[in-house]
């Protein structure tokens, strides 16, 4: 009998007395009928996923269980490649990054102030981008390769100023997966992608051309002439490139591109399975402000300091909606911290020593068996070596049977893909699988030799040694505020806690260094992992089948419109086009609308933040003929449950239409209702929020899209793996065929060990968390929208335009008080400017909230004085909030109050008493400076000497 306990009680924050007291507070006896007055009666359940998921284990139990599991995956030697690699995550990044709660239990940095040690990693990693691709300008990463690819589309796409008929030209030789991705996301948007090989002349008018460097087959081309080619006809020339490759070879830049993009997965994370890894994008000058996704930039606080934040695109989706250049809202940030921290780590000359060594391997292999006589190819080469044999199948599975996996690319030829993880025992088992006897190459000869140094500031020269290297890392983490120290209080992000042992099996050989590409057989272990996971999250939706290839919210929501658009397709439908959204929706919403190719109509809300009925009568009476969707966002936006729900969806229905519910606040319904069976017909999950994977400092990330029968032969698949998805289906969305695979076992840890009473229990909790804090809340600021019986969901809105105009004191000088008090602020002005959006979640204790609602009573507090007129707003420590270490150790302290009531606003009751205590490394970061003197990388040494 091994040891138990009960995780229930370890993950929900509440103990039995704590929930008995909020209940009391709130007026009701017991949680039953507290929920029976919360949840609308029409679509409230009760008992329903006890039924259908297994009882809740404990910790030991659960890893045991799992661990039998992923001993079912064969961990095999691989050449597969094809975006792929085997590298070695140096065990000073391991620990300290990815399994340190200080790096992945935080929050996307929408405030900066607090987030200046990942804000620098990420910074790091746009300057190793932008010096290895030669390029102006980087994003904070992107999802994958092949999304990167499909973005770098419609970047180019976006920029065109010519005919509408003009198509996409992509290179012969990209990796299938790419080519796939491209496909799917250009099917809407009725972009025409043809292929070449760039050596015969392109007679179609082309707005861009994707040219891989290195290809598929291995093969580097001299890229130099085919851009000036392209670029004669108007069009933009986009590299897709290996970031290790390019510390040997001439970076796009220098030969003229336009844009970069590829995968950083080489620099320090391991293959998982297809994920999750950071892709990158860069962009030459004048194409900045149409980049995708995040940038991190660089700006000054209110003391002149330089100080990072997020740059120019922040949240542009929620203002430009449909008009938004992209529907990516957020980054694969902790990948790309760890590729940054990799970077540095070896620094520019150990970076060059593992291209070469990669390189030579793969050289000696072609020239052995060139002198073998087998057919080889003469041209330029990096890592990948593409063997012509009739006897291909034959060696192939050879070289399984003997715990090698090779890329059989057809019948007649074989693929053999080196790495970091490569040795030379390695290289002699390969050549006698050929027959071949070692035939090393002399010297290299090159004619695309990289002239240009790259990686020269001092950020990559200095931390070589571990003792440097933690100290950095740690440095970093101190200047950041996550969830191992305290709560994060955001509406519609669901901030929980991320179990240990959800996290443990992430870094297991037998979940990640599988290929994705491997053969089936191989990833028995996750096909398990992911049937049963599948399983349950079709049971507590109420859906029929789903799909876990979307790697973000945004990929998921995508995926579930191109449902609805190849399924009214498929009915000879075409016509309908049209998406309704709330005025209140997610800004993603409506960008992903549009890429799956509908234009956006926006519902109105009424008074009391639900979706007005009547503007809705009108809305489909007038688009009736052509009504596509609705995407609604339940429990509301606003934070309530709308009790029309149901009727709303029968509306959409009746008049022919799809209803697409966006389940960023699933966190709220897991157990006590199914939009499956209240009348959606498609979701994206965020696994990242109710599911418990860590958002990682803004990713990654994992959206599930999940639909319905009649939707479910629309879902996506994947050429590489026939189990990924219906044949039926539209393509892949994204490089890998189950997506971010390798943190699926978060989710089935979390779901396994809470079991169905559990979650029901997390559930339930949360929305009497949130209820308690409101009910406390209101009192100092008012809470905005209610729905049944005064109640609202799992997240309150609380209204400060009144106080603004009142007394100037805004939503931002209320959000950097906190941090003062040693909290990260709710969500800020969405989805209403000017109110504050608030959501405890069941992780977190009464004594936390208490101490939460404290922060606020003080604040309030000082508003008050503000208010009998005893202090200004520009003298009050909100406008001077956050108070740093420099400011309170300054000799010149010339402010209306005292040091100590900036530094600790509650005296001595501050949290644990001051040993706790949180300073920010930053004071008030200047936005609008950032963004006109936009610094996105660090700068040459040579300026900073200048400087």
């Amino acid at each position: 009998m091994s040891h138990r306990s009960d995780f229930v009680d370890r993950h929900i924050g509440p103990n039995q007395y704590q929930i008995q007291t909020m209940l009391l507070e709130l007026g009701f006896k017991d949680l039953d009928s507290f929920v029976k007055s919360v949840v609308p009666a029409n679509i409230h359940i009760k008992g329903e996923i006890e039924k259908s998921l297994p009882n809740g284990i404990s910790e030991v139990d659960a890893l045991t269980e799992i661990k039998e599991i992923a001993s079912q995956n064969k961990i095999m030697k691989n050449f597969i490649g094809a975006g792929y690699y085997g590298t070695i995550t140096p065990n000073v990044i391991l620990r300290n990054v990815l399994e340190n709660p200080g790096w992945y239990t935080a929050y996307t940095p929408y405030q900066p102030e607090i987030s200046q040690g990942r804000l620098e990693a990420i910074f790091a990693f746009q300057t190793a981008v932008t010096d290895l691709t030669g390029l102006a300008i980087a994003n904070a990463s992107m999802l994958d390769e092949a999304t990167a690819a499909a973005e770098a589309m419609t970047l180019a796409r976006r920029v065109w100023q010519g005919s509408d008929e003009a198509a996409f030209a992509i290179d012969a030789n990209l990796h299938p997966h790419v080519k796939a991705v491209i496909e799917t996301r250009a099917k809407p948007l009725k972009i025409k992608v043809i292929e070449s090989d760039f050596k015969s002349e392109i007679n179609e008018e082309i707005f861009a051309a994707l040219i891989a460097y290195p290809n598929s087959t291995g093969e580097v081309k001299n890229i130099k002439p085919i851009i000036e080619k392209i670029q004669a006809k108007n069009a933009l020339a986009i590299i897709d490139c290996d970031l290790l490759a390019l510390t040997l070879f001439k970076s796009p830049g220098e030969c003229g591109a336009d844009i970069a993009m590829g995968s950083a997965q080489r620099f320090g994370v391991p293959v998982g399975f297809g994920g999750p890894h950071a892709g990158f994008m860069a962009v030459r000058n004048g194409l900045e402000r149409s980049l995708p996704g995040r940038l991190v930039g660089q700006s000054v606080d209110s003391h002149g300091n330089l100080a990072f934040r997020l740059a120019l695109q922040t949240r542009e989706q929620h203002i430009r909606r449909d008009k938004a250049t992209s529907n990516i809202c957020t980054a694969q940030v902790l990948l790309a911290v760890i590729s940054a921290f990799y970077a540095m780590w070896h620094g520019p000359s150990g970076l060059k020593t593992i291209a070469t060594n990669i390189q030579k391997q793969a050289y000696d292999f072609r020239n052995s068996l060139q002198e073998s006589n087998y057919s080889v190819g003469n041209y330029e080469i990096f890592d990948t070596v593409l063997v012509n044999t009739k006897d291909a199948t034959q060696i192939y599975e050879a070289a399984l049977s003997q715990g090698i996996n090779l890329r059989l690319v057809d019948k007649e030829h074989l693929a053999v893909s080196f790495d970091e993880q490569s040795a030379p025992a390695d290289l002699n088992d390969l050549l006698n699988l050929f027959n071949a006897k070692s035939n090393p190459i002399k010297k290299i000869v090159s004619n695309l030799n990289r002239a240009s140094d790259f990686l020269t500031h001092p950020i990559f020269n200095t931390y070589h040694s571990e003792t440097a290297m933690l100290r950095y890392i740690r440095t970093l983490s101190d200047r950041d505020l996550a969830l191992d120290r305290t709560m994060i209080p955001l509406g519609s992000c669901t901030m929980k806690l991320n179990a240990t042992s959800e996290m443990i099996p992430v870094t297991w050989p037998s979940f990640n260094s599988i290929h994705p590409f491997a053969p089936i057989d191989q990833s028995a272990g996750y096909t398990q992992l992911i049937e049963s996971l599948s399983k349950w999250l079709v049971s507590v939706t109420g859906y029929d089948a789903v799909s876990l290839q979307p790697n973000a919210g945004s990929q998921g929501e995508f995926a579930g419109l191109l449902a609805i658009r190849n399924y009214l397709d498929s009915k000879g439908e075409q016509s309908r086009d049209i998406c309704l959204i709330p005025s209140s929706a997610h800004g993603t919403n409506a960008a992903s609308a549009v890429m799956a190719g509908m234009k956006v109509i926006v519902i109105a809300c009424d008074e009391n933040g639900n979706v007005s009925i009547d503007d809705l009568k009108i809305k489909i009476e007038q688009y009736k003929e052509t009504l596509a969707a609705l995407m609604v966002t339940y429990p509301s936006t606003h934070g309530v449950f709308e009790s029309a729900i149901s009727q709303i969806c029968e509306m959409i229905h009746d008049a022919g239409g799809q209803v697409y519910v966006d389940g960023a606040n699933l966190n709220a319904l897991v157990g006590v209702a199914k939009p499956g069976k209240f009348g959606a017909d498609v979701s994206h999950l965020n696994l990242h929020k109710t599911f418990c994977i860590p958002h990682g400092g803004g990713g990654p990330g994992v959206g599930p899209v999940i639909a319905r029968s009649h939707l479910a032969p629309f879902l996506p698949n994947h050429p590489a793996n026939k189990l990924a998805g219906p044949a039926t289906g539209p393509g892949p969305v994204s490089s890998a065929p189950f997506g971010s695979a390798s943190i699926l076992p978060i989710s089935w840890m979390y779901i396994r060990m809470m079991g169905g009473a559990g979650l029901t229990k997390a559930t339930e909790v949360a929305i009497l968390s949130a209820n308690y804090l409101a009910k406390k809340i209101d009192p100092l600021f008012p809470v905005l929208y209610r729905g049944q019986n005064g109640h609202i969901a799992h997240e309150c809105i609380i209204d400060l335009r009144e106080i603004t105009k009142k007394t100037g004191v805004t939503v931002d000088d209320v959000a950097k008080r906190l941090m003062d008090h040693g909290f990260h602020a709710p969500t800020v002005s969405f989805p209403v400017a000017g109110t504050m959006m608030i959501e405890p979640t069941e992780s977190e204790d009464v004594r936390e909230l208490d101490r939460f609602l404290a922060a606020m009573e003080s604040i309030r507090g000082e508003i008050t004085q503000i208010e009998s007129g005893e202090i200004t707003v520009e003298d009050s420590p909100l406008r001077h909030a956050p108070h740093t270490m420099g400011d309170l150790v300054r000799d010149d302290w010339d402010r209306k109050y005292s040091r100590q009531s900036g530094a600790f606003p509650n005296g001595e009751s501050f949290g644990i008493g001051r040993g706790g205590k949180y300073l920010p490394t930053v004071g008030r970061i200047d936005g609008v400076y950032g963004d006109r003197n936009l610094v996105c990388s660090c700068l040459p040494i040579e300026e900073l000497a200048s400087n």
